[in-house]
């Protein structure tokens, strides 16, 4: 039966319409223009990032924040975001942890591009639950066959090198922090999922602006070298081969560079330390 003019629905009442995710992301993640709000947007991506299940959380969440964010399309709700993210380094559920950084990187990657967005006290709040999260998590799975990716490690190196263009007088404790984070000793996970390539990565861009000097952008290893000082013969514990691991990565990113990038102003100087530093197992190296 028709409508009569007076029941035709208001543009408020479409809001409340279901949002079909799996369309949204087999089209490619077209931006909702339809009475959907940014705030309820919001809403449901924070929901569905703590989701046990990897599609909705993966697929369909993460992708769709990520270039929602990146577009500046969440602008409106860029702190909320924030916010809700920060919240979960303590979350009892490891996913929730897990992608938590991975939308930090996203709203602060968005704050670099379009300054303003997010202000430097916001900025610090989240770098004070980041950096008490990351060396201190103990689920570092790149991969679990129920929950899909975690990556711990991989994430949390991502949102380093993202708090360093935001915050960059914090670069020299950002690089401390990842070095402390590969050289965890309670560890049982070794890196197997490009976790040392995701950190030698983060370290490389972190390393990059120029303003460190050259003792702060090599002192920063001082922290392996003292993790690894006394080993001796028998079997390399997982902690020491993911340390080393790090720092073979490390060495080839900065003397391979990244494809588009600039390189670090010290990059020889930390290459040739990283190289000191592995002659530990590898004592043939020249």
């Amino acid at each position: 039966m028709a409508r009569s003019s007076n029941e035709t629905r208001k543009p408020d009442a479409m809001t409340a319409d279901p949002l079909d995710w799996p369309s949204i992301a087999a089209d490619g993640f077209p931006f909702p223009h339809r009475g959907v709000s940014a705030s309820r947007l919001a809403d449901e991506l924070s929901v569905m990032l703590i989701s046990p299940d990897a599609r909705v959380r993966d697929e369909y969440a993460y992708t769709g924040a990520a270039r929602w964010i990146g577009q500046g399309r969440l602008d409106g709700v860029l702190r909320a975001l924030g916010d809700t993210a920060a919240s979960r380094f303590t979350h009892p559920e490891v996913q929730a942890r897990t992608f938590a950084p991975l939308i930090l990187c996203a709203v602060l990657l968005r704050e670099h591009t379009a300054p303003g967005l997010v202000p430097r006290n916001t900025a610090e709040r989240w770098y004070a639950a980041f950096s008490a999260w990351y060396p201190a998590e103990q689920d570092t799975r790149g991969w679990d066959d129920s929950l899909g990716w975690l990556h711990a490690v991989a994430h949390g190196a991502d949102a380093a090198a993202a708090f360093a263009k935001v915050l960059p007088d914090r670069r020299t404790e950002l690089l401390e922090l990842c070095a402390r984070r590969m050289t965890v000793a309670r560890t049982d996970y070794v890196y197997t999922q490009s976790e040392d390539a995701r950190l030698a990565r983060a370290l490389t861009r972190i390393l990059q602006a120029p303003g460190l000097t050259s003792e702060e952008a090599v002192g920063w290893l001082t922290v392996a070298a003292d993790a690894l000082e006394g080993g001796g013969p028998g079997p390399v514990p997982v902690w020491a081969f993911n340390t080393f691991a790090t720092l073979q990565s490390l060495h080839l990113h900065l003397t391979r560079g990244l494809a588009n990038e600039s390189a670090p102003p010290h990059a020889e100087a930390v290459a040739s330390r990283a190289a000191a530093l592995l002659r530990l197992p590898y004592y043939w190296l020249a």
